[in-house]
């Protein structure tokens, strides 16, 4: 036999296993009859544990995927686990997942997108998923060399997960437009929540969350709920109950040999609007600390968010300091001295070690102070956190 044909017969065994296999993921698809597809820039690991938990308490039997700060899989009883990777994240892996749901008789599928690529949004949504309802939180200011260069680039990209004829809930409303085009282009039902819905959750909703969450993102959580048939206060319930994704913003009030550090983490809000918005609530909520240290998670392979975080920073109410650690960090100082901060303030940590960086910051922070992280929750930035966690059950030591 010549190379040849043992190269068409390798070709021909391909094609027919592949054919194979979309069939069974087919086939896998049409025994889940609800599946919602999260995208969004910010809070689609939340949006995605917020309606998994609020379904599950309706009693409709679901599984979720996250892949915010770590991938995670939720079970119809509420149990979670890692997501199992040989290598690197790949889109590819939504089959397994779509299997395991099968495999739990899950009625709902709730998953959140893990493509950044437009092109691989759309194909994701196309073949590996086929979502009967779309979710879109918002579009912002992130991930531009990919998506961009706009805002509205963005937009248009996340637009990629609204399926034919089906629904989409979004939050978003300055680039609401873009959706409304691209699901009517589709068939699609689009379904707003307005500023009235998240007006609408109340105090007393958000005391039962025990991370911070998000007004915005209940509202809209709660108005898939009730599309798939939940009423309010049943999802609700179930979503107090729910567990917070790793990276969701949590505050640490430790005493360190006499000092009182207040660490709160920020480090998944990724876009500058919402950074921004968290180191205000941050400002507010303690106004009573000597210092303030703004903490910057840096990855070399995110220079175009380190770049925009360190114009922005410029802008915002100021630090007394501003750690820099991870890689490219002088990506991030040098625009943010361009834009007119106080380079005298910038501190470097990078190719430091986690317990290295800790010991900066307690330098940096006086008797008492407001440590923030920002920027990226990956690399050394969860590792951080922990390290404040871990040292939260510490006794006050007098100075």
């Amino acid at each position: 036999m010549s190379g040849v044909s043992i190269l068409a017969g390798i070709t021909v065994l391909l094609v027919v296993l592949g054919v194979i296999e979309a069939r069974r993921h087919a086939a896998n698809l049409a025994r889940i009859p609800l599946r919602i597809h999260v995208n969004g820039t910010r809070g689609k690991s939340s949006v995605t544990r917020l309606i998994a938990a609020g379904l599950r308490e309706g009693g409709v039997a679901t599984f979720a995927k996250t892949t915010g700060t770590l991938a995670r899989v939720i079970t119809p009883e509420g149990d979670e686990y890692p997501v199992f990777r040989p290598s690197r994240p790949n889109v590819i892996e939504q089959l397994r997942i779509v299997r395991a749901a099968v495999a739990t008789e899950a009625r709902a599928l709730v998953i959140e997108c893990m493509a950044v690529q437009p092109y691989l949004q759309a194909l994701s949504e196309a073949q590996l998923i086929r979502a009967t309802h779309a979710v879109i939180t918002n579009a912002r200011a992130d991930h531009l060399d990919v998506m961009g260069p706009t805002e509205a680039d963005v937009a248009a990209a996340l637009a990629g997960v609204i399926p034919p004829k089906g629904r989409l809930h979004t939050g978003e409303h300055r680039h609401l437009a873009i959706l409304e085009a691209a699901a009517k282009d589709r068939g699609a039902t689009l379904i707003g929540v307005s500023a009235e819905d998240v007006a609408a959750i109340r105090p007393e909703d958000m005391i039962g969350f025990r991370h911070v969450e998000h007004e915005e993102n209940v509202a809209l959580a709660l108005h898939v709920c009730a599309d798939l048939g939940v009423d309010r206060a049943t999802a609700l319930r179930g979503m107090h109950k729910a567990a917070p994704d790793p990276g969701a913003m949590t505050t640490t009030v430790i005493n360190f040999f006499g000092r009182r550090l207040i660490f709160v983490n920020g480090f998944a809000a990724n876009d500058p609007e919402s950074t921004q918005h968290l180191w205000d609530l941050a400002r507010a909520k303690f106004p009573s600390v000597e210092r303030r240290v703004a903490v910057f998670n840096c990855r070399a392979d995110r220079a175009d968010r380190s770049r925009q975080l360190g114009e922005a920073c410029a802008r915002w109410a100021p630090a007394d300091q501003y750690l820099v650690f991870g890689t490219g960090t002088y990506i991030f100082a040098r625009a943010a001295e361009q834009a007119g901060l106080d380079g005298s303030k910038i501190v470097f940590a990078e190719d430091r070690p986690v317990p290295e960086i800790f010991e900066i910051i307690i330098e940096l922070a006086g008797r008492s102070a407001l440590i923030m992280g920002m920027g990226n929750i990956g690399g050394q930035g969860l590792d951080l956190v922990s390290y404040f966690n871990n040292r939260s059950s510490l006794p006050s030591i007098p100075a």
